[in-house]
C-alpha cells in the first residue's frame, strides 16, 4: 500500500463525500445481516406449526393453526423483502457517493500527472517515450481508479459485513462459529502468496502495455516513411510481435485469477459442509435449534461474496499499486529547469554569452566550448556552420530548455537562472528548425502564443510571414483546419505559418533556428524584407545553412563542433578565406549548376 499512499490527500479532500459512503455501507450490511434471523424465526416457527398441526389432527382448530401458519410465512416473506428493498436503497446510495468520488479523484489525478508532465524538463523527454507518457496517465489512471472507486467500496462492504456477519454468528453458538470459520487462516495465507504474483505480473503488463503503446504511437508519426519504404508488412510483424508479448503476459495474470477463484469457492463450500455437520451435532445436544442450522447456512453464504470481494478487491489494489508506481516514478521526477523568481519581467534584449560550456547528459556529447558572444538590442546576430556544429544548442540553452554546465547567459547583465522562467521565454519568439504545427485551425496555430488574439493581428503576422497569399487559397481560408503536426501543409507553409506564430507576439527577442531550409530564393528574401522592419530594436539571432540568408546580419560566427571558428561581417569573413570562404564558394558553385 505504501505506492498508494501518494492517494491519501484525495481521500482527505473528499472526505465529505466518503463518509457518507461508508456510513451507507454499515446501514445497509446491517439490513443485510437481518433476513437471515428473520429466516431462523421462520424456520423455528413451521416446525412448532407442523407440529401443532399434527397435535389438532382431527380437530377444528387444525384449520385455524393452517391460517395462521399460512399469515406468518406471508408476514415474514414480506418483511424479508421490505429488508432487501431498504438495504438496495442504502447500496444505491453508496455507489453515488463512493464511485462518484473515485470519478473527481480520477479527474484530479490526471491534472495533476499533466501539470507535473508540462514543468519537466527537455531531458526528460529526451529520456522517455511518448507511448509511455501517455500510457501512464491513461490506462494506469484508469487502474488506480478502481482502487480508488470499487476497491475501495468492496474494501469496506467486506470488512463491515463479515464484522457484523461473525459478530452474529458468534452470538448464536461460539463452537459452531469457531468451526465454520476454520478455513479463513489457509484463506489469508493463500492470499499472501497470490498477491505477490499477481502484483508482479500486473506491473510487468503495463510495462508491456507502454511499449506497445509506444510502437503504435511511432508507427502512425511515421507512418509516412513506412509507407515510402515498403516497410508494413515488417512494421505489422513487430507489432504482433509486441501484442503477443502482451498477450502472454495477460494470459498468466488470467490463469493465478483462475486458479485463486475456485480455491476460494471450494474453501467456503466446506465451511458450508462443517457448518451442517457441526451444526447437527449441536442440535442433538439441545444447544442450538434447527433454525440456527439455517440462520448459519445463510451466513456463511453471506461470507461467500466477501470472499469474492476478498479475492477480486486483492486483485484491483495490486494491480492498482503497480500502476501507481509507475505514475509515483515521474511525479517524483523532479525538473531540472526551474525558476528562482517569479512576477513581472521586462528587457531591452542585451543577450551576452560568457564562456558557455554544454554537455548533453544522455549521449556525453559537449555541444558548446567556451562560446561567447553578445547580441545588443537592435543587432543581428547570425550563426552557421556544418549540421551537428552545436546551433541549435545554443538556442535551447538561451530559452532553458537547458541549463548550461559552465559560464553564463545573461539577459540585461542578469544570469537568466535568475529570472522568472515563464516571463522570460515570454520576451522570445522562438522558430524551431523542427516545426511543430497543432491539429486546429491555421488561425489558431499563428495566435498559439497569445491568450487572445483577433483575425486582424493573426493576418498582419501572415502577411509578414510571406503566408498570407496560400492561406486564403485554402477553401476555408484562416479558419482551414490542419491535420497532425501540419502534415496538411508543405514544408515550406509550416516553416512561414510558425515564423508568424513567433511575430505576432512582439517579443523583444527573435530567435530564428534555420526555418527557411523549405523555402525558396524569392520567398526567402521577401520574408527577409518583412523581417527588417519587426527585427528594428530588438535582438534577432538567425541561425541558417545557407549563407544568402545571413550575409546582411550585423555580425556572423562560425560553428564547428560546438566551438566558435570565426567570426565577423560577411565580408570580414570572406576576406579571411576560411570556413565560411569555402561553405560560401560551395554554394555558389550549387546555385549555379
Amino acid at each position: 500500500m505504501k505506492h498508494l499512499a501518494h492517494l491519501n490527500k484525495y481521500f482527505y479532500k473528499y472526505r465529505w463525500r466518503m463518509i457518507p459512503g461508508v456510513i451507507f455501507v454499515i446501514v445497509s450490511n446491517y439490513f443485510g445481516v437481518l433476513p437471515a434471523q428473520v429466516i431462523r424465526i421462520a424456520f423455528d416457527l413451521v416446525k412448532e406449526n407442523i407440529s401443532m398441526y399434527r397435535l389438532f389432527d382431527g380437530f377444528e382448530r387444525q384449520q385455524l393453526v393452517y391460517e395462521i401458519f399460512g399469515y406468518s410465512l406471508l408476514l415474514f416473506g414480506v418483511l424479508v423483502l421490505l429488508l432487501s428493498l431498504i438495504r438496495g436503497v442504502f447500496l444505491f446510495l453508496m455507489r453515488q457517493t463512493i464511485i462518484l468520488t473515485s470519478r473527481h479523484i480520477e479527474y484530479d489525478l490526471k491534472n495533476e500527472i499533466y501539470h507535473h508532465y508540462q514543468q519537466l524538463d527537455m531531458a526528460f523527454y529526451r529520456r522517455n517515450n511518448t507511448g509511455d507518457l501517455m500510457n501512464r496517465i491513461t490506462e494506469d489512471v484508469n487502474r488506480v481508479r478502481s482502487y480508488l472507486g470499487p476497491a475501495v467500496m468492496y474494501s469496506i462492504n467486506t470488512v463491515v459485513l463479515s464484522i457484523m456477519v461473525i459478530a452474529a454468528m458468534i452470538s448464536v453458538n461460539s463452537t459452531l462459529a469457531l468451526y465454520a470459520l476454520m478455513p479463513i487462516p489457509v484463506l489469508s495465507a493463500i492470499l499472501l502468496f497470490v498477491n505477490k504474483i499477481i502484483n508482479r505480473r500486473s506491473e510487468h503488463i503495463q510495462q508491456q502495455l507502454s511499449t506497445l503503446s509506444t510502437f503504435v504511437q511511432e508507427t502512425f508519426s511515421g507512418i509516412r516513411v513506412i509507407k515510402t519504404y515498403n516497410r508494413e508488412v515488417d512494421k505489422m510483424d513487430r507489432f504482433m510481435d509486441e501484442s503477443n508479448t502482451y498477450r502472454q503476459a495477460s494470459l498468466a495474470l488470467v490463469k493465478t485469477e483462475a486458479i485463486f477463484f475456485p480455491l476460494i469457492l471450494l474453501l467456503i463450500g466446506l465451511s458450508t459442509v462443517i457448518t451442517v455437520y457441526i451444526g447437527g451435532l449441536e442440535v442433538a445436544k439441545g444447544t442450538i435449534t434447527s433454525g440456527n442450522i439455517a440462520e448459519f447456512i445463510i451466513y456463511v453464504n453471506q461470507l461467500t461474496f466477501p470472499a469474492m470481494a476478498l479475492a477480486w478487491v486483492t486483485s484491483l489494489i495490486q494491480r492498482a499499486a503497480a500502476s501507481q508506481k509507475r505514475i509515483n516514478e515521474f511525479l517524483r521526477t523532479e525538473p531540472a529547469i526551474t525558476s528562482a523568481a517569479h512576477g513581472h519581467f521586462e528587457t531591452q534584449g542585451h543577450i551576452r554569452f560568457e564562456q558557455v560550456n554544454f554537455t548533453y547528459p544522455d549521449t556525453g556529447i559537449q555541444a558548446a566550448k567556451n562560446v561567447s558572444f553578445e547580441v545588443r538590442p537592435g543587432e543581428l546576430l547570425a550563426i552557421i556552420g556544418r549540421t551537428g556544429s552545436g546551433k541549435s544548442t545554443l538556442a535551447n540553452l538561451l530559452m532553458r530548455m537547458y541549463d548550461v554546465e559552465s559560464g553564463n547567459i545573461t539577459i540585461d547583465g542578469e544570469d537568466i537562472r535568475q529570472l522568472p522562467l515563464q516571463a522570460f521565454r515570454s520576451k522570445i519568439g522562438f522558430v524551431p528548425q523542427d516545426v511543430f504545427l497543432f491539429s486546429d485551425t491555421i488561425a489558431n496555430n499563428i495566435a498559439f502564443g497569445l491568450d487572445k488574439a483577433d483575425l486582424d493581428e493573426v493576418e498582419r503576422a501572415a502577411r509578414r510571414a510571406a503566408v498570407y497569399e496560400n492561406i486564403i487559397a485554402f477553401e476555408k481560408g484562416f479558419e482551414t483546419t490542419i491535420g497532425e503536426r501540419g502534415i496538411t501543409l508543405s514544408g515550406g507553409q509550416k516553416q512561414r505559418v510558425s515564423i508568424a506564430r513567433a511575430l505576432i507576439k512582439h517579443p523583444q527577442m527573435l530567435i530564428f533556428d534555420d526555418c527557411l531550409s523549405a523555402v525558396d530564393t524569392k520567398t526567402e528574401e521577401e520574408i527577409l524584407r518583412n523581417l527588417s522592419t519587426d527585427m528594428k530594436g530588438k535582438s534577432t539571432i538567425f541561425i541558417a545553412h545557407r549563407v544568402s540568408t545571413i550575409k546582411n546580419a550585423d555580425r556572423i560566427i562560425v560553428l564547428d563542433e560546438g566551438a566558435i571558428i570565426e567570426q565577423g561581417t560577411h565580408e570580414e569573413l570572406l576576406a579571411l578565406q576560411g570556413s565560411y570562404f569555402e561553405l560560401y564558394e560551395k554554394q555558389l558553385l550549387e546555385e549555379a549548376v
